[in-house]
């Protein structure tokens, strides 16, 4: 007996065949059922929605008519909006264990936590996914709009929310030009000395600076 049809993994198969379809008559119209290839459809979709209309405009509806596929997939496969463009963006990060990582805790040392959980996201794959993501970013527009709403509305703004005293937008700008240009020397670039300077070394030189960014004074 074949196994049901939603744990094939994504992509592993194409559509099923129905052997008369030839003689079936018109196709039949309407959303597909959540199969091997609707998590494919639904991030394809995603992409081109997240793309030209940003996070906020986006919505879960009008991907899965996109899709093909009914709003519940969307949930099924991803668990909401949030992971579904994520997913999209191909990163090797998940906002929701990120926040529950970071944030907890004083938040006077919160730039600390937030670069030892990257560098050690970044470390475990060798930086190789996030580099391919900032490069891609350099030369198509739709992927940096993606990643700037990345950055400003899933990731860093949840941040800096949680302490910000003052003029968050301006302050998650500043948190992700930190975190993000730090990425970009250690392991696009890969600057010396600073591409392979141990954990300490980095956090002890970058926090501080992303901790103002967070909590302190502006000019």
């Amino acid at each position: 007996m074949a196994a049901p049809e939603e744990h094939s993994p994504p992509g592993a198969r194409g559509a099923p065949v129905d052997a008369g379809s030839a003689d079936a008559g018109p196709r039949r119209r309407g959303r597909r059922p959540g199969g091997a290839d609707t998590r494919a459809q639904l991030l394809a979709a995603a992409r081109v929605e997240f793309a030209d209309r940003g996070y906020d405009g986006a919505t879960v509806r009008v991907i899965a008519e996109r899709a093909g596929v009914d709003p519940a997939m969307v949930n099924h496969w991803f668990g909401g909006k949030e992971s579904l463009f994520t997913a999209a963006l191909d990163l090797p990060v998940d906002p929701g264990v990120i926040l529950a990582d970071v944030v907890p805790g004083d938040p006077d040392h919160l730039g600390e936590r937030i670069i030892a959980r990257f560098l050690e996201i970044w470390d475990t794959t060798g930086g190789a996914p996030l580099a391919a993501v900032l490069q891609s970013v350099a030369g198509h527009d739709a992927a940096a709009r993606m990643l700037r709403d990345f950055v400003s509305r899933v990731l860093v703004g949840k941040v800096v929310s949680t302490v910000a005293p003052d003029r968050p937008e301006l302050r998650a700008g500043l948190c992700g030009s930190q975190v993000f240009g730090l990425a970009i020397i250690r392991y696009v670039l890969k600057v010396e000395p600073l591409a392979s300077a141990d954990h300490a070394t980095v956090i002890g030189a970058v926090a501080p600076n992303l901790q103002r960014y967070l909590t302190g004074p502006l000019p």
